[in-house]
């Protein structure tokens, strides 16, 4: 069994409380990302940046909240962890 497979199962059996903690990790790491991409200024770049950190917070939350299957939250959740983590050691450099 794959790392993925394990991480995808054990989420989908607790799904609620994951779903939980999803939200509130992804949107510290999505305010770490905005904050530190708004310190560099106001230019078009840092509005894309802006705008993709949004976007994937908003698309986790949209997911939970319109009842998507645990799949494709959980991937929605890791991609908007990893691309705002990236947007965020970016900005930080």
């Amino acid at each position: 069994m794959s790392t993925y497979q394990y991480f995808l199962q054990n989420y989908t059996r607790g799904f609620l409380g994951f779903s939980t903690l999803g939200v509130m990790v992804q949107s510290c790491v999505g305010g770490l990302a905005a904050m530190t991409i708004l310190m560099n200024g106001n230019a078009p770049i840092q509005m894309v940046q802006l705008f993709i950190a949004v976007v994937l917070c908003v698309s986790y939350n949209g997911a939970l909240l319109s009842q998507l299957s645990p799949k494709i939250t959980f991937n929605l959740f890791w991609t908007s962890v990893i691309v705002n983590t990236f947007l965020f050691i970016i900005n930080l450099i």
